[in-house]
């Protein structure tokens, strides 16, 4: 059993994972019309390059990241949420153990892992 499938009920692991390029992310992707939530459980160190999108809002369930969003370092714990705003430059350092509920306001934010 891996940390993902012991943090996250059946009712989430059932979904179908996302195709995240990054290293040691475990994913489970619920398409809601318009826009995905993306439950993810991070096994590794990630650094996540500068970069932005549609908007994207998210709540910490475990462990710490660092998302500067705009040029503005933030440390994020169990508990907090985020929003990122449309076209707003944004980066993130995750750490071992972090995992969060994202919603992303585009239907194709990411595809499922084949």
């Amino acid at each position: 059993m891996t940390p993902s499938d012991i943090f996250f009920p059946d009712i989430i692991t059932k979904h179908q994972s996302a195709d995240i390029p990054l290293d040691g992310v475990k994913s489970h992707l619920v398409q809601a019309g318009k826009q995905q939530f993306i439950f993810m459980q991070f096994d590794n160190d990630v650094e996540v390059p500068e970069h932005f999108h549609e908007a994207q809002w998210g709540v910490v369930l475990g462990g710490e990241i660092e998302l500067t969003i705009a040029g503005k370092r933030n440390i994020l714990k169990k508990g907090d949420t985020y929003y990122i705003d449309k076209d707003v430059k944004h980066s993130a350092k995750i750490k071992k153990g972090y995992s969060d509920l994202t919603l992303f306001n585009q239907p194709d934010r990411y595809i499922v892992k084949k």
